[in-house]
């Protein structure tokens, strides 16, 4: 298939007249129609990883926006939000993690997966959709592929979250990948898979207004004088949090505030003891709690060097917080210069860079990252892209 967003494109833009993220649309420019939505994923309103804030964030913005927007998880209802939620039971995946990996089944997210569909199948045919989302793989866009029973077949939108690779991998359950559309949340995403799919470059966001600077807190244990570092990251091998803790190590006086879970959390914890002693605390919150976590912070850090779209990047950005993250294609795509990137392999430079971050706190520096954030990181221009990709791939599967 051909791909929606021209080649290079550093804004998301859909087409010719298009808005990029953080502008306003084009005067004159005709409304959406009012769509009916899907939007899947287990731990919705159950946890507040980074995927799950996301698509909980463009349900919210659609739904205002008058689109018929329901999610399906494995919480409770929330009657504050816009969009209707359905409850789908699964088993959590920290409770999976001693099970064995085989074929299809090969990751605890596969298996927690496999308990939630059997309700999402029921959840899902209660309706009929234009859309249905995913962002996990393979059984939850299984099960929204499936939606067919006689009844006008749904498109199905596959958001890269998580990652990449089933979009493109062409073995085991991955060749059974297929969507209508798929957005792509960074870069490097959307020109490798532009060629075989309908594609959009469309980043995470954040609510500016609730992610703002604001007085220092200290209500997490933390010296009130002292440089703190911030890493907010699941306690996976890949997002690489006892490196994090060995280059802050290098820096005296630097206090190290983790902010995540996962299956690494005994190592992470043993490290951040041996090595920092007092200056290491981890903790876990809500994320209604996040922005005034990074209010007790100097610096954020971030040592994964292949993330698809962290929320972190954008959250440190809108509080005005420097960031001190891996040089590579979609970190420079994403900061456009106002954050430190370096060789996270490297511990010395890593150490280095916070060090100076610790300094970049100007007025002028703050506002800098402000700025970017209203410019193309607002939940509220996401979601007016997203609306607009769904007529895309409207027109697109219905013409096919």
């Amino acid at each position: 298939m051909t791909a929606t967003t021209p080649a290079g494109s550093r804004e998301g833009t859909l087409s010719e007249g298009r808005a990029s993220p953080g502008e306003a649309p084009a005067p004159g420019a005709a409304p959406s129609p009012r769509r009916r939505i899907l939007i899947a994923l287990p731990g919705l309103h159950r946890v507040r990883r980074g995927a799950e804030v996301a698509l909980e964030s463009i349900g919210q913005h659609l739904a205002a926006a008058g689109h018929v927007v329901t999610l399906v998880g494995s919480g409770r209802p929330d009657p504050a939000r816009a969009y209707r939620f359905r409850s789908s039971p699964c088993l959590p995946r920290e409770r999976l993690e001693r099970l064995p990996s085989i074929p299809v089944l090969r990751t605890v997210y596969a298996y927690e997966e496999l308990t939630f569909v059997p309700g999402l199948a029921v959840q899902a045919l209660r309706d009929r959709h234009d859309v249905t989302v995913a962002c996990s793989y393979p059984f939850t866009s299984w099960t929204l592929r499936a939606l067919r029973l006689g009844r006008r077949s749904p498109a199905h939108v596959y958001v890269t979250q998580n990652g990449d690779w089933p979009a493109y991998a062409r073995n085991s359950e991955y060749r059974l990948f297929s969507c209508d559309g798929l957005v792509c949340t960074n870069p490097v995403y959307y020109e490798r898979n532009r060629e075989r799919w309908r594609c959009a470059l469309i980043p995470n966001g954040v609510d500016e207004r609730v992610f703002a600077p604001g007085p220092r807190r200290t209500r997490f244990g933390l010296p009130d004088a002292a440089p703190v570092a911030l890493m907010v990251s699941a306690l996976i091998p890949s997002k690489r949090v006892v490196d994090g803790i060995r280059a802050v190590a290098r820096v005296p006086g630097l206090h190290l505030l983790v902010a995540g879970d996962g299956e690494l959390r005994a190592e992470v914890d043993a490290c951040g003891a041996a090595l920092l002693g007092r200056r290491f605390r981890r903790v876990a919150i809500s994320h209604e709690e996040m922005p005034e976590l990074y209010r007790a912070a100097d610096v954020l850090l971030h040592m994964s060097q292949a993330d698809p779209s962290p929320l972190a990047y954008v959250e440190a950005l809108a509080t005005g917080l420097p960031v001190v993250a891996h040089d590579e294609p979609v970190t420079r795509w994403t900061f456009e210069g106002v954050a430190s990137l370096v060789d996270t392999t490297d511990g010395a430079a890593v150490a280095a860079a916070l060090e100076r971050a610790l300094g970049a706190t100007s007025a002028a520096e703050v506002a800098a990252r402000r700025a970017l954030v209203e410019r193309r990181f607002t939940w509220s221009a996401v979601a007016r892209q997203y609306a607009e990709f769904f007529e895309v791939v409207l027109r697109g599967s219905r013409g096919s």
